[in-house]
């Protein structure tokens, strides 16, 4: 029987946080090639009028969808992924910022499930409609 038979709306089916440090962002930013200094510097983000160094939204966006990750065992089973950004993530130069992110069924059908991810930082929802849809059938 298959992992994702027995899915109920209301499911959670992975949770975990991650904490973000300012090395966090340098990584991604090598990674990812977006050297944008609002991600780096505290006084390019101050001079444009954020409350501080900002996560960017594409890492925020892969740690809500790569807590799937090992619930799914295979990355093929992500069928669609959208979210919306509503708040940034301040990554504190000291402490950091801790992403918490909770996956729950929000809808099932025979071939697939939609999974809402409940993403937030410093109490405050930071993506809503974040949704993945994702095969459960073998």
């Amino acid at each position: 029987m298959s992992a994702f038979a027995n899915l109920s709306v209301g499911d959670v089916v992975a949770e975990r946080t991650v904490h973000l440090t300012r090395e966090s962002l340098v990584r991604y930013a090598g990674a990812s090639g977006d050297f944008n200094p609002i991600h780096y510097r505290d006084d390019v983000a101050a001079a444009v009028g954020l409350p501080g160094v900002l996560a960017h939204g594409m890492l925020t966006m892969g740690v809500a969808v790569g807590t799937l990750a090992s619930w799914l065992g295979d990355s093929g089973r992500l069928l669609d992924y959208g979210v919306r950004f509503t708040k940034p993530v301040v990554v504190d130069p000291e402490t950091g910022a801790d992403v918490t992110v909770v996956a729950k069924v929000g809808a099932v059908d025979d071939e697939s499930a939609r999974i809402d991810l409940t993403v937030s930082y410093a109490g405050a929802t930071v993506l809503v409609k974040a949704q993945a849809r994702v095969r459960t059938t073998d």
